[in-house]
């Protein structure tokens, strides 16, 4: 018996030979940075002429932070959170996954893999020390390429 409870002792404080679990914190996004990248998309598009919504998701794709330009058309509010989700989840920028499903064709099935996925330009992993901690996605600009220009601008900004 008091083996048994020296051995429970052990294992209860990590002791167990030499191995203990290491915790280490993931880098965040915090509130203040996802505001700050959708300020500065929709900056960065604005100085370009374009009305675009910019939406700002966490690592697990939720919102997080969101703007829209008063003249951005309706369609825009979607495209932007759902290429933030595509970014954040698939980790790699929205245009990158476009070409791959064009070159690929057999890759189809990638944009029905999830309802909040869009796989057009304009979403852009966000990276916190080389870990993904959300997305940043920008509907509205006449072309994926501009909606990602943007995007790039907006994290070189904010989290400089």
């Amino acid at each position: 018996m008091k083996k048994s409870i020296i051995a429970l002792a052990f294992i209860a404080t990590g002791l167990t030979t030499g191995v203990q679990a290491k915790t280490t914190a993931l880098p965040t996004l915090t509130d203040t940075a996802a505001l700050e990248l959708v300020n500065q998309g929709l900056q960065s598009c604005s100085k370009d002429g374009y009305n675009v919504s910019v939406a700002v998701v966490d690592r697990t794709g939720s919102l997080k932070a969101f703007g829209r330009s008063e003249l951005a058309g309706p369609h825009t509010v979607d495209s932007a959170q759902k290429k933030a989700f595509t970014a954040a989840s698939m980790g790699q920028p929205t245009a990158n996954l476009a070409k791959l499903v064009t070159d690929k064709p057999f890759l189809q099935g990638l944009k029905d893999m999830d309802s909040r996925m869009l796989l057009l330009g304009g979403g852009m992993p966000i990276k916190v020390d080389g870990q993904i901690v959300g997305g940043i996605g920008i509907g509205g600009a006449p072309g994926g390429h501009l909606d990602q220009a943007c995007a790039e601008a907006a994290i070189k900004v904010a989290l400089k």
